[in-house]
């Protein structure tokens, strides 16, 4: 077989093994999917019809806003499962045993992320499913459904990639778990809950330019069909930039770690 064959072989090879993971414990997997429904349930019908007042509607029309940006909030989300999971292996000497192991060196990183975009990717449906039980009535067509799937498994990987770094320069789990939570904060401050317009002219620069609003905001008008403009190809060149300097990062880490 070629090189590319039995990289891909070894792939996923590591890519069940972490399934397998997710299956057994599915309180870590799902876990990412508790926060989002949480922040759902709480603006929905704690701040619902005031903010959505605000925002000329009601609380139906809030639902409507905020969906989008509680499902890329669920992805930011799985970037601790990801970064745990990383460590974990790092840390209690499974990493060893796998160097006395003929099989490809970056299939290890590889199973931990696609495995993680997997479980990311899961976790949101139960948000979906939430959202569509409290009344969210998404209007995208499947042309816009499949874009805005592809939207979101991109920002996953991009997110995985970046979380593994993080899992690779922690020492314990306990740290592991502390390291992502700016990538989790971010979309509290960007367009998520309100529009970054009605921040507070040094937040509201923030917001505009930080990854996850245009994000957001490419998310929403593909599932509700707001205006879009340009955050669209600002969304993917975020995506493109994190993944790079995410696989670059752990690739480095990963080598320099296993060298040793």
């Amino acid at each position: 077989m070629s090189t590319l064959t039995y990289a891909v072989h070894d792939s996923m090879t590591m890519l069940r093994r972490n399934l397998k993971h997710a299956l057994r414990y599915p309180a870590v997997s799902l876990g990412p999917a508790m926060m989002p429904i949480l922040m759902l349930l709480l603006f929905v019908y704690a701040f619902g019809d005031s903010i959505g007042a605000g925002m000329g509607g009601g609380r139906d029309a809030y639902l409507e806003y905020l969906t989008p940006g509680v499902i890329i909030m669920g992805v930011a989300a799985g970037a601790m499962s990801t970064s745990i999971a990383v460590c974990q292996d790092m840390t209690e000497g499974i990493i060893n045993r796998f160097r006395t192991m003929n099989i490809t060196r970056s299939s290890f990183m590889t199973g931990h992320v696609v495995g993680s975009v997997i479980t990311t990717v899961v976790s949101l449906v139960l948000v979906v499913g939430v959202a569509l039980a409290l009344g969210f009535r998404p209007d995208a067509n499947p042309l816009e459904w499949l874009a805005a799937a592809g939207l979101i498994t991109a920002i996953a990987f991009a997110v995985a990639w970046l979380s593994a770094a993080l899992g690779l320069i922690s020492k314990t789990v306990e740290s592991a778990s502390n390291k992502p939570l700016l990538i989790q904060f971010l979309p509290f401050l960007g367009s998520a809950f309100v529009p970054a317009d009605s921040m507070a002219p040094g937040l509201r620069w923030f917001a505009q330019n930080q990854p996850f609003t245009p994000m957001t905001e490419t998310l929403r008008g593909l599932l509700t069909g707001s205006q879009i403009g340009n955050s669209g190809w600002i969304s993917l060149a975020w995506c493109v930039g994190i993944t790079l300097v995410g696989y670059v990062w752990s690739r480095s880490l990963f080598n320099s770690t296993t060298k040793r």
